[in-house]
Order: C-alpha cells, then sequence, then structure tokens
C-alpha cells in the first residue's frame, strides 16, 4: 500500500472526515485579498505558506507584552519570553515525537540546519577518499554544503539515480553505501517535483553500514505525519515558514549521542559554560548550537503553528490536500500541449508543469494577471531540471486551504496562456 493510500485510509465515519475548507480559509487573513482585482489564488506554498490569525495573534502578543531577550535575564520580561520560547520547543519535541526537548535545535530554516550538521558532524566525520551520499532530486541547500565539504576533505560526492517518473532507484542507493560512506543526506518530499521518498527504508540501509542519515524534511514536515524516533532518522531539518510559521523560525532534530559530538557552528553568547583567554568550554544541549540571541518571536510563532496544525486535525488536513492534488493532477493532464514534470506514484502537494512552446516566467506573469500566486524557475533544484531536460517549470504547490475552485481557475488560466501564444 502506497503512503498516498495509507493517509487516505481510515475507520472513521465519513462524516468526520469532510474536510470545511471554507472555515479553514477563514484563519488566513491574507487569502481575503484580491490581485490585479481578481481574487487571490495562492499556489506557492512549497516556497512558503501562509500564516493563520492564531500564529499573528501570538507574535503579536510576544512583541507587545513579553519583548525581551531569553536565558540570561532574571526580570520578569526575560522570564515570560523564555519561558514562551522553551515552551515552542517542549510543542516541536511532541510534534515531532523526539526523546528529548534538546534534541530540538532551533535555526533561521531548514538550509542553516543541514549547514549545522554539516560543518558541526561533517567536518569531523569525513575525511580524504570517504563519501557523501546525497539524491538526484535535492534542493541546492542539501547539495551544496556536501559539496563544499567533499571540496575542503578530499571526499566524493555520490548521487542517487532517478526514474523517468522522479523515483529514486533504491537498488542504485544500495550499492553505492559501502565502508566509505559516512553520511546520507536525502529529502523527505521533493520540492520541485514532489516525489515522497520511501525515507525509512533508505534509512534501514544506511544503518546496516552504520551511516548515519539526515532527512531534509522542509517539504516532509508539512505533508506528512513525522515521527523521527520511528523513521529512527539521525537528523531532521525544517523550516518554520513552510509549515504556517513565521520565517526566521526552523529545527534541526538530532540524536544527543551525535549532536553532543558535533563542533558548535558558531561561537558567542548563551553557547559557552565558561570563558577564559585561555579555553572555553561549551555548555549543554541544545545551547552549545545556539549561539547569540535567536529569533525569539519567530520560534514562539513555530509553537503556535504546531498548536494551529494539531487543533485542525493533521490526518483530515493530508487527506484533504492529497485529493486536492489528484484533482490537478487529472485536470492539468487533460489540457492539450502541457506535461507534467515528476509522476512518482507516491507525492505530496506539489503539482511541476511546462506548457509547449512556452516560458514558465511566461506562465508566471499571464497567471499572476489573474490572480495566481505560482513558482516559476529550477525552484533550487537545477540537477533536476537537467535530469528532465527542461529549463525550469511552472510549480503549483497546494495546502489544506485552497480549493478545487482554484484549481479550476488555474485550468482556465493555463488555457488562456495556451491562447495567447498559440
Amino acid at each position: 500500500m502506497s503512503v498516498t493510500e495509507k493517509i487516505l485510509e481510515t475507520e472513521r465515519p465519513k462524516a468526520e472526515l469532510e474536510w470545511n475548507v471554507e472555515r479553514i480559509r477563514e484563519d488566513f487573513p491574507v487569502l481575503r485579498q484580491t490581485v490585479n482585482g481578481k481574487p487571490l489564488v495562492y499556489l506557492d506554498n512549497a516556497a512558503s505558506s501562509q500564516v493563520p490569525q492564531i500564529v499573528i495573534d501570538r507574535g503579536s502578543v510576544y512583541l507587545e507584552q513579553e519583548h525581551s531577550n531569553i536565558h540570561r535575564g532574571v526580570h520578569y520580561l526575560s522570564q515570560k519570553a523564555t519561558t514562551a520560547y522553551e515552551g515552542a520547543r517542549e510543542k516541536v519535541k511532541r510534534f515531532i515525537n523526539a526523546r528529548e526537548a534538546r534534541e530540538c535545535i532551533f535555526v533561521r530554516g531548514t538550509t542553516e540546519g543541514i549547514n549545522l550538521v554539516m560543518y558541526g558532524y561533517g567536518r569531523k566525520s569525513v575525511g580524504e577518499g570517504d563519501e557523501v551520499i546525497i539524491s538526484a532530486m535535492e534542493h541546492h541547500a542539501n547539495i551544496v554544503p556536501w559539496q563544499m565539504l567533499c571540496e575542503e576533505k578530499g571526499a566524493r560526492l555520490r548521487v542517487i539515480p532517478m526514474n523517468d517518473a522522479g523515483e529514486l532507484l533504491l537498488d542504485e542507493y544500495d550499492a553505492l553505501l559501502n565502508e566509505r560512506t559516512k553520511i546520507v543526506a536525502v529529502a523527505h518530499i521533493s520540492n520541485s517535483i514532489g516525489t515522497i521518498n520511501p525515507i525509512k527504508e533508505i534509512i534501514d540501509s544506511a544503518h546496516k553500514y552504520g551511516v548515519p542519515v539526515l532527512v531534509d524534511g522542509a517539504q516532509g514536515i508539512v505533508h506528512l505525519p513525522v515521527d523521527v524516533q520511528d523513521l529512527d532518522c539521525d537528523f531532521y531539518a525544517f523550516s518554520g515558514h513552510k509549515m504556517f510559521a513565521p520565517t526566521g523560525s526552523g529545527v534541526v532534530y538530532g540524536k544527543a549521542e551525535l549532536l553532543e559530538k558535533m563542533n558548535p557552528f558558531q561561537g558567542g553568547g548563551d553557547m559557552i559554560r565558561t570563558v577564559t583567554f585561555e579555553k572555553t568550554t561549551y555548555a549543554g544541549l541544545p545551547n552549545k548550537l545556539e549561539a547569540g540571541t535567536p529569533a525569539i518571536a519567530s520560534q514562539i510563532g513555530l509553537g503556535a503553528a504546531i498548536d494551529y496544525l494539531n487543533g485542525i486535525g493533521r490526518e483530515r488536513a493530508v487527506a484533504y490536500e492529497q485529493e486536492l492534488l489528484l484533482y490537478a493532477t487529472e485536470r492539468l493532464s487533460a489540457i492539450e500541449g502541457v506535461r507534467i514534470i515528476g509522476t512518482a506514484r507516491e507525492k505530496a502537494s506539489v503539482l511541476s508543469f511546462i506548457v509547449e512552446n512556452v516560458h514558465p516566467h511566461d506562465i508566471g506573469t499571464i497567471l499572476d494577471q489573474e490572480g495566481i500566486a505560482v513558482r516559476a524557475g529550477h525552484h533550487c533544484a537545477q540537477p533536476v531540471m537537467q535530469r528532465f531536460k527542461v529549463p525550469a517549470t511552472a510549480r503549483a504547490s497546494f495546502a489544506f486551504y485552497n480549493t478545487k475552485q482554484e484549481v479550476d481557475t488555474l485550468v482556465r488560466a493555463i488555457e488562456k496562456v495556451i491562447e495567447v501564444f498559440s
């Protein structure tokens, strides 16, 4: 049974499965506006999702009533802000089922999380002649740091290939693993083509060689339930701004025994135990890996976003997104001249496409005139574009507040694109 089928399958009564999308849309004030005189159709969620009112309000409360630096103050506001900030960490811990809150390191987003692991773990563990494995569908944030590491250490970057549907070839992945492999870094869900990777199987294979696995969870955390203990991943990085929280928020989860061995990514305040001119000793987790004043309001907002997601019912939200993706795939596939890039059996809410003889930037421009926001370009995944022999794609990415009517609007706008360029 596929991941999609498992998500959609449930024994609960049908009435409980109904998703009141109009009610959900009321929680997102940005969706009420018009663009170029047309109702906004926001289909760029893979880049950044929108923010519900509850998260906006929580940020305002912090700025109005709690604003202060955290951890180092004994006064009322500092203690109140610290409680809210560390409360958000506890919410993250429960949300991903980490063993301990100290395994959840606050970062600005997935990119910083991956770089933290590369710098703190990779630079200590990878040497000359060693190998790092990534996949052919990675975001640049999960390619460039490992290239930098390999160039520095004289190591080799190995790439798991994928087929024409956008699915990783696991037999070839298994063949890449060997005693020289020091880390595997793979996306949970592709940001550019929406493929859901069999991440647990990938992790199990690596662990047979004692190789740790970092999961780029920027899309996975949004569209799938994530249990890091069940996955048994060693690191899992994700961004708040893709899961209905403010920009500047994010997390890299790591097993405590690995995080404790890592060198700090940055030095400065709050990550130390003692400092003399002769020697510095570091604080324990998570402080050792969180130097300086963090994005306090953003991380508190991440905690509020988790509260929101827990409140609406994740299973129903994910099931609704899957239905929306299937509907959009059927509608776009029926348009002559449109080709969907990435047709994996297991996909999340990303639909990348091209229109024959029309550049994706032109598609995006015309769709914007119709009030539709999509992403046009290489989506920070140039190797994916090269694999499918296209310069770029237009990407419609869905959230649980989008509707089938918006998909219909998208289809009509694409037909207009074809008419304009015919």
